[in-house]
Order: C-alpha cells, then sequence, then structure tokens
C-alpha cells in the first residue's frame, strides 16, 4: 500500500470510522457498525486491540473513571477478541472497505500485521517508542495521533518510525479529551506538524458533532477519524461522545463536498454551470437612446449595462469616435459588427 496514494495531497480525504470498544464486545454489532460504515461511504473502519491485563495496572486506583467501575473491569468488558481479527478483516473486506486497528501491546502489532494494511498508533502511546518501533518494522503505512504531545515528542515517534526505515507516515492532531471541546482542538496545528516534518496530517476527532472535521478538511487534512456508534445512549465509555449513523453518512457527504469545492486554485475563468451568469449578468455597452447609422459615437451615448452580450466596458475608449454602421435602437447592446 503506498500512504502517497492514499494520504497525499492529491488524495480525497481518509475517513476513519472508528468503532474502537463500540461493539460492546458483540461480532454481530461490529459487522453491522462495518456495514453502516461502508454504506455511510467511509474509507477504513477501524478497532483498537488491547487486554485489560496489559493496559493499566491493578494497582491503580483511580477507577472510578466510568459508572464507577474499576478500570481494569472496564477494559475487559469493552475489549476487542483477538480471535476476532480474520473475520473482521475479511467482512471488511467483503463490504469493500478498509480493516486496521491500534495496537496497545507487542503482540497486537504481530497479531494485525497478519490481517491488516496499516497501523494507527493511539495519543496516549506516543511516548512508547519500542512499540512504535516495533510497529514501524512491518514496513506498513503509520497513522500517529499526537493528544498531550508537544513537538519534541512527535519528532521521537517520528524519528522511531524512520529508524526502521518506515517513512510512509501521517500525524493526526487530536486533544485527548472525550468529548473534546472545541476551543482545544487547534486545528492549525496540523499546518504547523505539516511543515516541521513534511508528512501528510489530518485530524482525530473527538468533539460532539461534525463540523469540525469538516473545517479540518478545509485546512488541509488529509485522514479524518471519526467515533461512532449505534446509539450515543448504549451503555459502554466511547458511546456518549460519538456520532450515530445518520450523523456518519452526514459527515461524508459534506466531506465530499468540501473537498470537491476546494479546486485546484488556478481562476481560469467561468466554468461551464456559469456561462448564463456570465452572459446575462456581466455588463456591456448599450446605446443612452437610438443611434442612427453613420453617427460618430460620443462617451454621452453609452451606458453600461446588462446583460454582456455586447463589447466590454472596458473598451470603450476604442468604442468612442467611431461611426455606426448600423442603425442602433435605444437600450441595445453595441456590438463589433454595429461598428465601422
Amino acid at each position: 500500500m503506498d500512504i502517497s496514494s492514499c494520504f497525499g495531497a492529491a488524495a480525497k480525504t481518509f475517513i476513519i470510522a472508528e468503532i474502537g470498544g463500540n461493539h460492546n464486545k458483540s461480532i454481530s454489532l461490529a459487522k453491522e457498525m462495518i456495514d453502516i460504515a461502508a454504506d455511510a461511504g467511509a474509507d477504513a473502519a477501524k478497532f483498537q486491540i488491547y487486554s485489560s491485563q496489559t493496559l493499566y495496572s491493578t494497582k491503580d486506583d483511580t477507577s472510578n473513571c466510568y459508572d464507577g467501575t474499576a478500570l481494569s473491569e472496564l477494559i475487559k468488558g469493552v475489549e476487542t477478541p483477538r480471535d476476532w481479527l480474520p473475520e473482521l478483516a475479511d467482512y471488511c473486506k467483503k463490504r469493500g472497505i478498509l480493516f486496521f486497528a491500534t495496537p496497545f501491546d507487542m503482540a497486537a502489532v504481530d497479531e494485525l500485521d497478519a490481517v491488516s494494511e496499516l497501523f494507527k498508533i493511539a495519543s496516549f502511546e506516543i511516548v512508547d517508542l519500542p512499540l512504535i518501533r516495533k510497529t514501524a518494522s512491518k514496513k506498513k503505512p503509520m497513522i500517529i495521533a499526537t493528544g498531550l504531545a508537544n513537538m519534541g515528542e512527535i519528532e521521537d515517534a517520528v524519528i522511531a518510525c524512520r529508524e526502521q526505515g518506515n517513512d510512509d507516515i501521517v500525524l493526526l492532531q487530536c486533544a485527548s479529551c472525550y468529548p473534546a471541546s472545541p476551543y482545544i482542538m487547534n486545528l492549525r496545528a496540523m499546518e504547523t506538524m505539516r511543515s516541521a516534518f513534511g508528512l501528510p496530517v489530518g485530524l482525530s476527532d473527538h468533539t460532539l458533532g461534525i463540523h469540525i472535521s469538516v473545517a479540518a478538511v478545509a485546512m488541509g487534512a488529509s485522514v479524518i477519524e471519526k467515533h461512532f456508534t449505534l446509539d450515543r445512549t448504549m451503555t459502554g465509555p466511547d458511546h456518549s461522545f460519538a456520532i450515530e449513523p445518520d450523523e456518519l453518512r452526514e459527515m461524508v457527504r459534506q466531506i465530499r463536498e468540501v473537498e470537491a469545492a476546494l479546486g485546484d486554485g488556478f481562476k481560469r475563468g467561468p466554468t461551464s454551470e456559469e456561462m448564463e451568469a456570465f452572459n446575462v449578468a456581466r455588463r456591456s455597452l448599450h446605446a443612452v437612446a437610438a443611434i442612427p447609422k453613420g453617427t460618430r459615437i460620443t462617451g454621452g451615448m453609452l451606458i453600461s449595462k446588462r446583460p454582456g452580450y455586447g463589447v466590454r466596458p472596458k473598451y470603450i475608449d476604442w468604442v468612442i469616435g467611431r461611426r455606426t454602421a448600423v442603425d442602433i435602437s435605444a437600450d441595445s447592446w453595441i456590438t463589433l459588427d454595429m461598428l465601422d
């Protein structure tokens, strides 16, 4: 997979429908969400591969992070079973949508390497350079979220990838709050990272709604990642800030329209769709009153009016002083064949 073809400046925005743990440990629900993502027009359905035993220490007593549930129990309830991976990847392939996931431990890197064409490094893992090196060593594209990270930490992660001979990297701006306030999103950091590292950039968006993601595309995001759920009222830590199916469809639609609206930046004059306005609404020179044949035209005989079927107003000095070759009725636009 060539990252430049998917994430380069000329490519369409790569839209990731983040399922994460919102399948609530039901493979039928996971497949239903893949169907929704594919039907919405997303480019990829993404999961997260972690285990309660390797993600948090059982000694961590900051455990009331969700509904009073201890972290280890919370993670156990939403972790994606690893024996699902081949089946999920195969189902995504059948639905014509890319499958990939975020590895949170070394074993997950190897397990995903067998079924995934690219990798995502989560914001919280950006300082785990051994994990990043192992993931990058698989020589597959790397999407790295940068929530919480300063430029030095981002540089460390980029260097870790490049040390493994892997420069297929996309950096995602991210605010690691769930949900995130629009006021901390700092979308302009995308351009800072693009300039600093010479890499494609995008947004991992945890805000409510879809407008921040759409705005990021207008600012040059190559990748948009957005959590989604079947229903925000479902039980689980990531449902409440995720978008629902109708919102996912609308986000994809708006992103594609914004892409089309961006164009290529070249000002080439009217498009075919604008030609009616070009002819009707632009101005041309008209006769203030009837002008008989053979009359030498003066400035007082002319007025600039719509439509633009006649001589353009910028040529008025060329028209003044010429004689009329025909009778010109009042309010008629003046064309070249009316003049000697």
